[in-house]
């Protein structure tokens, strides 16, 4: 099997060109591939309830795979964080609920399409264990590691892939907002100690993502898109995950007044275009055809022949 981490892609950047997660193996040699969001929580920001139940979620899963979704990331509990923009956040969910929410889904993805690769999001070691059990070849760790390593732990032991997200954490909760002299220099430091962390945890394949929205402000976040270039260094694939968020809605900010979530599609893939032209190998996405589409729009024009 390749090496899942020094593969180095036809444009010399240094980035892995794939990554083996369990028995599939992601590529990433042709460009940035997408990770449908498919969220089976009440209270998620934008798509909360609508696929609550093992079906709707199946079918919401055939769906965003048929539009180019190379990844479906499952997720049981809003991440939404206290702050200013979201007031009290989103609620607490204890590991039980959060597995009985996950694991039936993760299952009939599994079933229905063995093609799929499925990441499981959660930070709570016990979750994890439960959804790589149900087939999982991913973890999407929002905080980091910060929670302790026996999840990498897990996902190393049945040669998982494993995404550290960068977050400003304290125990049982994520804050809105932190104070960065140099928000770029301080995400990429933390990713890599992250990084590094699942490394010695037994993690082949690790994934790095600069956390958008998890304790930056919007022109911290815009400022990390920026210098992107800073994260690509690190050697790893590149996550982001900008869809829909409060950023976007405060570029597209009319007489002041945020855009509502529903109207926050083009400023998405506008960012996220930005994302993938400073290297970003994996976009986090609602909207599964539309970032495809625009991906393969902008890899059209990046690698035609002279």
């Amino acid at each position: 099997m390749q090496d899942p981490l020094h593969v180095t892609d036809q444009s010399g950047s240094g980035i892995s060109s794939g990554l083996a997660c369990r028995d599939q193996w992601l590529n990433l040699s042709s460009g940035a591939v997408v990770m449908g969001i498919l969220n089976v929580t009440p209270d998620s920001f934008y798509d909360g309830g609508k696929y609550a139940n093992t079906d709707a979620a199946l079918r919401r899963a055939e769906a965003m795979l048929e539009e180019g979704a190379a990844i479906i990331d499952v997720g049981g509990a809003s991440s939404r964080p206290r702050g200013g923009v979201y007031g009290a956040g989103a609620a607490p969910v204890s590991d039980e609920c959060e597995m009985e929410r996950i694991v039936p889904v993760i299952q009939a993805i599994r079933q229905s399409f063995p093609e799929a690769i499925i990441s499981a999001d959660t930070f709570s070691p016990a979750v994890a264990l439960a959804a790589l059990d149900a087939g999982a070849h991913m973890i999407n760790d929002i905080s980091g590691l910060q929670n302790g390593s026996a999840s990498a732990m897990y996902a190393g032991a049945v040669g998982a892939a494993y995404v550290v997200m960068h977050s400003v954490y304290e125990q049982g909760s994520l804050l809105h907002t932190a104070d960065f002299s140099d928000v770029a220099a301080a995400v990429c430091n933390m990713l890599a100690e992250s990084a590094g962390r699942a490394r010695a945890a037994g993690v082949q394949s690790v994934i790095i993502d600069p956390g958008f929205g998890f304790g930056k402000r919007h022109q911290d976040n815009l400022r990390l898109i920026h210098r992107l270039d800073l994260l690509t260094e690190l050697q790893y694939p590149v996550l982001v995950g900008i869809s829909r968020k409060s950023t976007v809605g405060q570029i597209l900010s009319q007489n002041a007044a945020p855009v509502p979530v529903r109207d926050r599609l083009f400023g998405s893939l506008g960012m996220a275009a930005a994302a993938v032209l400073r290297g970003a190998k994996i976009i986090r996405t609602h909207d599964v055809r539309e970032t495809r589409e625009m991906i393969q729009g902008l890899e059209a024009v990046l690698h035609v022949s002279s």
